[in-house]
């Protein structure tokens, strides 16, 4: 793209525009000058307050002023829709704090409020108080409130630990990141410690850009992708420097389309984003992956199971030519990765990596007995490993060390194999049954509670023969029989399965449709029938 050509550069990439300038006009809301002096003088008025407050409340992550003006949004959204007649604009003139304390506390919010309401009669100041925990704050996010959301990063800090000031970064850089892009920003999400409600002041803030690529035509996509990922990173310093604090943005860029094939590819990453992250900006997009997710309806293919599964074996391989660093990354994500991927063949979105030790243990040694206990011990032995590592307990690891854990992730990846085929098993079972068990219900309703033979001969009879039903019907049927069959006797497959369940899909709606013109049938004749 030739910048100094503008025509050449529309014909390139119609709609997107990445030599463009970002607008002058500032998305987030900002408090006027007079309102700032006001700020100010009302902070060391607060000052008592908020000494009681920290002094008592020695957990609390964070106090700040919500901006003048966007009281109103929150007095609208959580105090009362029904207010008198002129409450409303003196609850909207009064100062708005918005205290922030651990989750863990919650249940102390109406002694908490209690308390400071009584310490605020005492000083005879004109202020309202909003106790809320970050969870309250992610659920404003995930009902697409972001407006609220965008008013309290911005909110004046009386006190801050690090929470306000993560949010305050992240929504200056995506506001930076939305006035350059306009409307290609699909989601922008947060993740990591500040939505574990972990972050300090020098937390990284990780956020999660996707961008709709699927305009962009003439730009090869890895072009495109470094592009974007470069004027994304150029926001950062700006945003950490507007914001006035210390953490330091990690964004990760997708596009659209790179997105949608991890997610059909199952890739546990992504996964994970999808179940933790929390956006603060989203257009329809990010929150029905989510709720997918949440569905189960996101499931991985054969293909990406054998993908998961094979990052073992390259591991071990791997694995004997160094020490610390191969404990740390490729032993520790060679045991955790194919343990997600089990997971998911079981029915599961994968966990976090730090609660993949107490999954695998509930689900195949408490619950399906499927796994001994030594393999967990093994799994749980290479995640503390890395646990340590983390928090800088261990600098380094003896060679004998490492040559048991290499043998160790040896069993336990061999093990893993032989968990797969049982799952397998298991779900090949759950699935030809179920297929079977449906379509002869269905049968059975048709022509009576009769034998498969019997029900068999009357489908061919008196639905495929004459014409009622499609001749591949008995084909399917038959298959449904035979894979059954196959299965008890240990000559069936995952594809074999999987192929006899999508046909048998074709054939039940089939008999559903044909159930269904029985009925309207039926029931015309017996309209006839009463007016005769």
């Amino acid at each position: 793209m030739n910048p100094k050509d503008e025509s050449n550069k529309q014909e390139d990439i119609p709609e997107m525009n990445l030599d463009k300038k970002y607008s002058d006009k500032p998305l987030i809301p900002k408090t006027p000058p007079e309102a700032q002096k006001n700020m100010e003088k009302v902070k060391k008025n607060l000052e008592k307050l908020k000494s009681f407050i920290l002094k008592k409340y020695q957990y609390v992550q964070a106090i700040g002023i919500l901006p003048p003006q966007t009281i109103g949004n929150f007095v609208e959204e959580e105090i009362s829709e029904n207010l008198p007649k002129g409450q409303f604009e003196k609850l909207v003139k009064k100062i708005h704090l918005y205290i922030i304390i651990p989750e863990d506390k919650l249940k102390e919010i109406p002694k908490i409020k209690k308390e400071i309401i009584e310490q605020i009669e005492k000083t005879k100041q004109d202020i309202w108080i909003h106790v809320k925990t970050p969870v309250d704050i992610w659920e404003v996010c995930l009902d697409s409130k972001f407006e609220l959301v965008s008013a309290i990063s911005m909110s004046f800090p009386l006190y801050d630990k690090g929470i306000l000031g993560a949010l305050r970064v992240a929504e200056i850089h995506k506001s930076l990141v939305l006035q350059k892009f306009e409307r290609y920003v699909v989601s922008y999400v947060l993740g990591g410690s500040l939505v574990r409600g972990e972050a300090v002041k020098t937390s990284d803030v990780d956020v999660f850009i996707v961008i709709n690529d699927t305009d962009v035509k003439r730009m090869p996509r890895l072009e495109l992708k470094e592009r974007l990922r470069g004027i994304i990173y150029q926001y950062v310093g700006e945003a950490s420097a507007l914001a006035g604090v210390k953490n330091k943005l990690s964004p990760q860029v997708y596009l659209l389309t790179d997105f949608w094939e991890s997610v059909k590819d199952a890739h546990p990453v992504i996964f994970t984003f999808i179940r933790d992250g929390i956006p603060i900006y989203d257009r329809g997009t990010f929150m029905p992956w989510k709720a997918l997710l949440k569905m189960g309806k996101l499931k991985p293919s054969p293909e990406a199971i054998d993908m998961f599964m094979s990052m073992g074996d390259k591991t071990v391989k791997r694995a004997k030519t160094s020490l610390l660093d191969i404990v740390i990354q490729d032993i520790y994500w060679g045991v955790t990765t194919p343990s997600q991927a089990l997971l998911m063949l079981y029915g599961l979105p994968p966990p976090a990596p730090k609660y993949i030790v107490a999954e695998m243990k509930k689900v195949f040694v408490d619950k399906e007995k499927m796994l001994e206990k030594k393999y967990i011990n093994i799994l749980e032995r290479i995640v503390n490993i890395y646990k340590d590592y983390e928090h800088e307990k261990i600098k380094d690891i003896k060679g004998e060390e490492v040559d048991k854990l290499i043998s160790n992730t040896e069993d336990y990846l061999k093990r893993l194999k032989e968990l797969r085929e049982q799952i397998e098993k298991w779900s090949q079972e759950k699935t030809i049954n179920q297929i079977y068990k449906d379509t002869f219900t269905l049968l059975k309703t048709i022509f009576g509670n009769k034998s498969q033979e019997k029900i068999i001969e009357e489908f061919d009879k008196q639905l495929v023969k004459k014409g009622k039903m499609a001749p591949y019907s008995m084909r399917i049927l038959k298959d449904i029989i035979a894979a059954k069959e196959e299965f008890k006797k240990g000559k069936s497959n995952l594809h074999k399965v999987d192929e006899a369940r999508k046909n048998a899909t074709i054939l039940i709606n089939d008999l559903i449709e044909y159930n269904q013109r029985c009925e309207l049938m039926n029931n015309q004749k017996n309209k006839n029938n009463k007016s005769n």
